[in-house]
């Protein structure tokens, strides 16, 4: 299993594209099979420096990759880019 952990921080006053995208990120567990789990959320530490979180996980590496250039997520994935101002992620196998 590979868990794929992403976090993102966001240019200022983008609050509602943010939750956008973060819906239709979580949309995606219903179009792309190879999502075993999916879930986001929203920082609520002021102290925190990222704004936002993706944990997932997949099967395989292979289906990470397929997810990732599924084009329902190249969609999602384009939203984001025109927000964020930085982005972190890791993927490990457990």
């Amino acid at each position: 299993m590979i868990k794929h952990i992403v976090m993102w921080k966001f240019k200022e006053n983008q609050e509602e594209t943010m939750n956008q995208f973060l819906q239709g990120l979580n949309r995606l567990k219903d179009i792309i099979p190879e999502i075993k789990s999916m879930e986001t959320g929203v920082n609520i530490n002021p102290k925190n420096e990222y704004d936002a979180i993706l944990i997932s996980e997949f099967e395989t590496m292979k289906d990470l990759e397929t997810y990732k250039n599924h084009p329902e997520h190249v969609k999602v994935s384009n939203l984001c880019k025109s927000i964020r101002v930085d982005r972190q992620a890791i993927d490990y196998e457990v």
